[in-house]
């Protein structure tokens, strides 16, 4: 039998019974469209979580103020006073593999502009803090260290906060109030969005930390000390020299409790991407299970075919064709179940994957090699649960199947 006539054989048989082959391509379809639509959520998670680390900085440590042991009753983390401006300039002068180093104190403050409020975090750091976390200034500009070093009533605010307070109103050389300080707006950061973990990031309002240490907390010691190391090559190695630097200048022990902590952040978006990519995985497989029921409705039918067009197979057989041109037909007709129904899966499942983007604001991405996997998946399943309907049919004795009824 000429092989390019075997297409036009299955596509003619499955045509015969468009109902049953639309039946059966069912369970293809809904499955390779789950498939799709479940990959492209994690995949557009796992995306967003990239974003998220580039954002916080994949070289960032963060020195906070750690705990202490009080007659047994453990503080936690920001339970010392003990980290201090001068522990700032020990690190930035002593300890050469990191760069863009400043402090931070914030708490939560009610920020005021004529008759709108809004409730906020203020973060007092250095000018160096937006090159830190790749920040931009769009309208207007960044405090400068003279802010910093006589402590002025200046700040930058996230877009979240000026649509709150100010509206479509241009809020640079305005002047709102923060704990009955008055405070001159100089500048307006890019928005950023929300990150991984659902914060809004622009939901920020920056001053110098001198201003908020005096005048909004009252308070001498840091609650943080943020650096990025030169690369990320030695980023171990900076945070063994500050921890080093800062054990000497607390005068801790050895073997006794650090009074500080050492983070790297990037690590936490690491532990949600890592979360992420087992909860697509574990739903990916659950998806598949429609696949393989798919895979068993195409068995089911390819039977039942073998079992109806039993003396079609047999008078095949005596005018000459050979047992394995049987199998290749029977074989192709389950192939062509398979594509056909994941072709329409893959773009179900596109077509669905942008609605979820669209109505629910997911993240979502199609990627090319998901669609490659679900359409080779698809093809796989036609020829694993098509060969045995097609070797039954194949195996018929031809005097046998000529005496079906």
């Amino acid at each position: 039998m000429n092989l390019l006539m075997i297409p036009r054989m299955a596509v003619k048989a499955l045509a015969q019974n468009k109902m049953r082959t639309g039946l059966t391509m069912l369970g293809i379809i809904i499955g390779v469209g789950a498939v799709i639509c479940v990959v492209a959520i994690g995949e557009g998670a796992s995306a967003s979580v990239e974003r998220a680390i580039t954002n916080i900085g994949a070289n960032m440590i963060w020195v906070e103020a750690g705990g202490v042991n009080r007659g047994g009753v453990r503080t936690g983390k920001f339970g010392t006073k003990s980290l201090t401006l001068g522990d700032y300039e020990a690190i930035k002068e002593h300890v050469p593999l990191v760069t863009n180093v400043t402090p931070q104190a914030d708490t939560r403050v009610q920020v005021v502009y004529g008759n709108q409020n809004w409730g906020t975090s203020v973060r007092g750091v250095g000018p160096e803090y937006l090159a830190l976390k790749n920040w931009n200034v769009v309208r207007g500009g960044m405090y400068t260290n003279v802010d910093v070093e006589r402590a002025n009533n200046v700040c930058v605010l996230g877009q979240t906060i000026v649509d709150q307070l100010f509206g479509s109103q241009d809020p640079i050389g305005e002047t709102i109030r923060v704990k009955n300080e008055p405070c001159l707006v100089v500048g307006v950061l890019d928005v950023k969005g929300q990150s991984a973990t659902g914060q809004d990031q622009d939901d920020n309002f920056l001053m110098p930390y001198t201003t908020v240490m005096k005048k909004i907390k009252g308070q001498t010691w840091l609650d943080d000390v943020l650096c990025s190391a030169t690369s990320a090559k030695v980023v171990d190695q900076a945070e063994q020299d500050i921890a080093a630097l800062m054990r000497d200048r607390h005068h801790i022990r050895p073997g006794a409790d650090d009074d500080f902590n050492l983070r790297h952040p990037t690590e936490i978006a690491e532990a949600v991407k890592q979360s992420t990519q087992t909860m697509e995985a574990l739903l990916a497989a659950i998806a598949s299970v429609s696949l393989l029921v798919g895979g068993i409705g195409i068995m089911n039918i390819m039977l039942v075919s073998v079992t109806e067009r039993t003396r079609e197979i047999g008078l095949r057989l005596a005018v000459g064709a050979r047992g394995r041109d049987v199998l290749r037909q029977f074989l192709a007709e389950a192939v062509m179940l398979s594509l056909i129904g994941g072709a329409i899966g893959i773009a179900i499942g596109t077509f669905g994957a942008q609605t979820i983007a669209n109505t629910f604001q997911w993240p979502t991405r199609v990627s090319s090699n998901a669609v490659a996997i679900a359409f080779g998946f698809s093809a796989m399943i036609g020829i694993f649960f098509g060969y045995y309907p097609a070797l039954q049919a194949a195996r018929l004795d031809p005097i046998e199947a000529l005496r079906f009824e």
